[in-house]
């Protein structure tokens, strides 16, 4: 008796960190890609002119009229721009490189009316929505990202607590 109690709290105790955490046990948390402050402007509006071009962002909101209009503020046009296409292109790092121009933050780069979305605001995703993510600042560099990332944890726990149990079960066996 004492022998199965020991191992449904074992088993309990191995899955709580899995349950309670995000993917992998880690607690999910809000992420936009910006610019980075040292970004060369030049470098920065090529990118803008790639990510809202052949890279499909939704530049609106930094077009004359949008709540991101700010033509003296390059950083936070080329930040809208490269978050919107780290958003829609797989959430991974390389969708937020923009040649070594931009990175991710966990601070929000939201202000007055304009409202950055983060990582945490793309709910239910459709896999076949995003199964390639276009690297880089060309249509030329292209990486399938689809499976990254999906096997750590999803079969190492299970693996763990089966041998744990069986050692157990040994050790119990014996007394």
């Amino acid at each position: 008796m004492s022998g199965s109690l020991l191992l449904l709290l074992l088993l309990v105790a191995f899955s709580l960190p899995r349950s309670l955490g995000g993917q992998n046990g880690i607690a999910p948390r809000d992420l936009w890609c910006v610019a980075k402050n040292n970004a060369d402007d030049q470098a920065l509006q090529g990118a803008i002119n790639w990510a809202c071009g052949p890279g499909g962002a939704d530049c609106s909101p930094i077009q004359q009229g949008g709540p991101c209009y700010d033509p003296n503020n390059i950083q936070t046009t080329a930040s809208w721009a490269f978050n919107d296409y780290y958003l829609k292109h797989g959430l991974t790092d390389d969708a937020c490189s923009f040649s070594n121009s931009a990175a991710l933050t966990s601070l929000n780069p939201s202000h007055d009316n304009c409202k950055f979305p983060s990582s945490l605001s793309v709910s239910n995703r459709n896999s076949s929505d995003s199964t390639t993510a276009t690297i880089g600042m060309g249509p030329d560099t292209a990486a399938d990202f689809s499976r990254s990332n999906q096997i750590t944890g999803t079969w190492l726990w299970p693996l763990i607590i089966g041998h744990l149990l069986v050692v157990l079960a040994t050790i119990i066996g014996a007394w």
